[in-house]
C-alpha cells in the first residue's frame, strides 16, 4: 500500500473516533484510561474508555484529556509502527470541524479538560500541520475553547505552521522515535535526525526568547533556580547561552568541529557517551538551522501588552543586543500577521507548557548508558520538560524488528523513567549512573540505591547535619522529605521515629543515614548485607512489573521466588489442603 491510499469517508464519526483512538494509544505523552464505566444513583462520575487519558497539570491536578489522531493515513513506512504505510488497515481521517465538535461536546459532558492531538503524515508534512493549524484556530477562535492543548510538532513541516501552532497550543511534542541516527535509518527510513531537531530547536528557542522578553513579569515566568538541584531543562530557558548555543553566535571553527547531524560522523549517531555526550549533534542541528535556512527568519518583534505593567521596559531589549539576533527562529512576526487572537498579554503566550518527546525502548539494540545520555543532551540543549519512553510493542511482523520472547521490556522502561527523574529532580547525572562499563541498569535495584552501593564511601550521611544536595542522594529520601528534614532540624535534633512522619522510606533510607552520629540499631554498612536486604522488595517490584497479567496463589512458605512456574506438586498440596 502506498501513500495515495484510500480513506474512508463514509464512516460515523463514532467510527472514526473508535480507529483514530485505537491508533494513538502508543503514543506515551499520557495514559490511556481503558475503562468505560456509566454513572449511578448513588455516585458522582463516569468513565468511559474511547481516546480518555490523563495527565498532570503544572499545579499537579490530574487531568483528563482526549487523546485522538487527526488521521492514521502516513506516507511514512516506519517499521514499528502500527500507522506504517504497507499496513493493510482502514483509513479514516477526522476534519477539523469533527474535531472541534469532538472536544466540545466531551468538554460539555465533563469527560474531558482538555485535547491531546497527533496525526500521522497525510499527503506531506506542511499539509497535515496546516490541518492541524486550522483546527486548533477553530477551537480557540469559533469555538472560544480555552482548556488545555497538547499538540504535535510534525517532522519536516514549514516554520512559520509551526510557529503558528505553538501560539495556540499549551504544549508541543516532537518526538525523537529512536536514540540513534542509525536506528532511524534501519526503521523509519523517511525520516531523519535534522528533521526531527530542527523543530524542535526552533519550539525551544520560541520559549527561551519570550522568556526573556517577559522576564520581569512573573506572572508569565516563575524565575526558577536554574543552579538548584532537581532543575533540569529550564536552564536552557531561562539561560537560553547555556543551550548549545541557542542565542550565542558560534564561530567557523566551533562549527567546522561538531560533527553533522545523522551523518553518521562520530558522536552524531549516538549524540556521544561522555560527559559533554549530544553537544556536538545538537549544536550542528542550531548551525545548520541558521546557515541552511533558504528564507531569512524575521527580526524579533516585543510582545506589547495593551498595559505597560506587562510590556517590557526598554532595558530589557538592550540586554539582547549583544546577542545574535538572526538565530531566532521566524516566531516572532507580529501576531496579527499571523491570524492569531489575543492572548492575555495582549499576544498569546508561546507554548507555554513546554516541549517533551518519546523514545521507543528495545526496538534497536541501544544500551541503557546511550539512552541516558541521549535523554540528558535534550534536558541541558533542548530545555524539555520531559521525555517519555515507551516500550516497544510488536505490532508488525519485520525481520528488521527483534523478537521479544518475555514480551515488552517494561521493566526496563520503568528503570529509565527512574533514572529520568533522578536526572530532573535530584541532580544526578547519566555519567553517574551508569558507564561504558556498566551500561545497563541493574535489573535487581533501581538506580539510586544501586549508584548508593558502589559509593558506599559517601555514607553513612548525618541528617542533623546534612546539606540539602547531600539528603537528595540517600536512598529512600525524596525532594519533599528532604525539604522536610531541612525546615524541621532547625527546631531541634532528628531521630528515626521523627523521618519515618516526614515522609522518608526508612526501609532503604536506614542503611545509609545517621541520627546524631549513631546507625539504627542492627544495621552495618557492609555493601553485601546491604544488598540481600534490599534486592527482596526490589524482587517483588520487578516481577509485578513484568508479570502484571499473571496471578498465583502464594504459600506461607514462598521465597519470593515468583519467576518459578508452580509445579505438580504444589498443585496436588494446594487442592487437598496439606501447604
Amino acid at each position: 500500500m502506498d501513500s495515495t491510499m484510500l480513506i474512508q469517508e463514509n464512516l460515523s464519526i463514532e467510527q472514526k473516533l473508535r480507529i483514530l483512538t485505537d491508533a494513538a494509544k502508543y503514543d506515551v505523552a499520557c495514559t490511556s484510561s481503558g475503562v468505560d464505566r456509566k454513572g449511578r444513583a448513588d455516585g458522582m462520575g463516569s468513565a468511559t474508555d474511547i481516546g480518555i487519558c490523563h495527565s498532570f497539570a503544572a499545579d499537579g491536578r490530574c487531568i483528563s484529556l482526549l487523546k485522538i489522531l487527526l488521521t492514521n493515513q502516513c506516507i511514512y513506512d516506519c517499521k514499528y509502527c502500527v500507522n506504517r504505510c504497507s499496513n493493510d488497515a482502514v483509513r479514516t481521517a477526522f476534519t477539523p470541524d469533527e474535531v472541534c465538535t469532538l472536544t466540545m461536546e466531551f468538554y460539555r459532558r465533563n469527560y474531558i479538560e482538555g485535547l491531546f492531538l497527533s496525526s500521522g503524515i497525510r499527503y506531506s508534512a506542511d499539509h497535515t500541520m496546516e490541518l492541524i493549524y486550522e483546527t486548533l484556530l477553530k477551537l480557540r477562535t469559533t469555538c472560544r475553547f480555552n482548556g488545555y492543548i497538547h499538540v504535535k510538532g510534525i517532522p519536516g513541516a514549514d516554520q512559520e505552521l509551526i510557529a503558528r501552532v505553538g501560539y495556540l497550543a499549551d504544549r508541543m511534542s516532537v518526538n525523537l522515535e529512536l536514540p540513534t541516527a542509525q536506528g532511524l535509518r534501519d526503521l523509519a527510513p523517511g525520516k531523519t535526525r535534522d528533521k526531527i531537531l530542527r523543530p524542535m530547536r526552533q519550539i525551544q528557542r520560541g520559549i527561551a526568547a519570550q522568556s526573556l522578553y517577559l522576564e520581569g513579569d512573573r506572572g508569565f515566568k516563575k524565575a526558577y533556580d536554574t543552579g538548584r538541584a532537581g532543575f533540569a531543562g529550564g536552564a536552557a530557558l531561562l539561560d537560553p547561552s547555556r543551550a548549545g548555543g541557542v542565542c550565542a553566535k558560534e564561530s567557523p571553527s566551533e562549527r567546522a568541529q561538531n560533527p553533522g547531524v545523522g551523518d553518521g560522523a562520530g558522536g552524531a549517531d549516538s549524540m556521544g557517551s561522555g560527559p559533554d555526550a549530544g553537544s556536538g549533534v545538537l549544536r550542528e542541528a542550531n548551525a545548520e538551522y541558521s546557515v541552511k535556512t533558504p528564507r531569512q527568519p524575521a527580526q524579533p518583534a516585543p510582545f506589547r501588552s495593551s498595559g505597560s505593567a506587562a510590556s517590557p521596559s526598554a532595558g530589557a531589549f538592550d540586554g539582547l543586543a549583544s546577542r545574535d539576533r538572526r538565530s531566532f527562529p521566524p516566531v516572532f512576526e507580529e501576531e496579527k500577521h499571523l491570524g492569531i487572537p489575543e492572548g492575555r498579554y495582549g499576544s498569546r503566550r508561546f507554548v507555554p507548557a513546554g516541549q517533551s518527546t518519546q523514545m521507543i525502548v528495545g526496538a534497536t539494540p541501544e544500551n541503557d548508558f546511550q539512552m541516558l545520555t541521549v535523554t540528558q543532551a535534550l534536558y541541558r540543549s533542548y530545555g524539555l520538560k520531559r521525555v517519555f519512553f515507551s516500550a516497544y510493542v510488536p505490532v508488525n511482523l519485520d525481520s528488521s524488528l527483534p523478537a521479544l520472547p518475555g514480551g515488552p521490556p517494561l521493566l526496563r522502561e520503568h528503570r529509565l523513567y527512574q533514572a529520568d527523574w533522578l536526572l530532573r529532580f535530584y541532580g544526578f547525572s547519566a555519567e553517574e549512573l551508569l558507564s561504558e562499563g556498566q551500561p545497563n541498569f541493574n535489573v535487581f535495584l533501581d538506580p539510586k540505591c544501586d549508584w548508593a552501593l558502589r559509593h558506599l564511601e559517601q555514607f553513612p550521611v548525618e541528617v542533623n547535619r546534612a546539606d540539602y544536595a547531600s539528603l537528595l542522594r540517600v536512598p529512600g529520601m525524596g525532594v519533599k522529605s528532604a525539604r522536610r528534614i531541612v525546615a524541621a532540624r532547625r527546631q531541634g535534633k532528628l531521630d528515626f521515629p521523627d523521618l519515618k512522619g516526614m515522609g522518608v522510606v526508612l526501609k532503604r533510607a536506614v542503611y545509609f543515614i545517621t541520627c546524631s552520629g549513631k546507625m539504627m540499631p542492627g544495621v552495618r554498612l557492609d555493601q553485601d548485607y546491604i544488598t540481600s536486604c534490599l534486592v527482596g522488595d526490589e524482587r517483588r517490584a520487578a516481577w509485578d512489573i513484568e508479570h502484571k497479567d499473571c496471578y498465583r496463589q502464594l504459600s506461607l512458605f514462598d521465597d519470593m521466588k515468583l519467576e518459578l512456574p508452580v509445579c505438580e506438586e504444589e498443585r496436588r498440596s494446594a487442592a487437598v489442603g496439606h501447604l
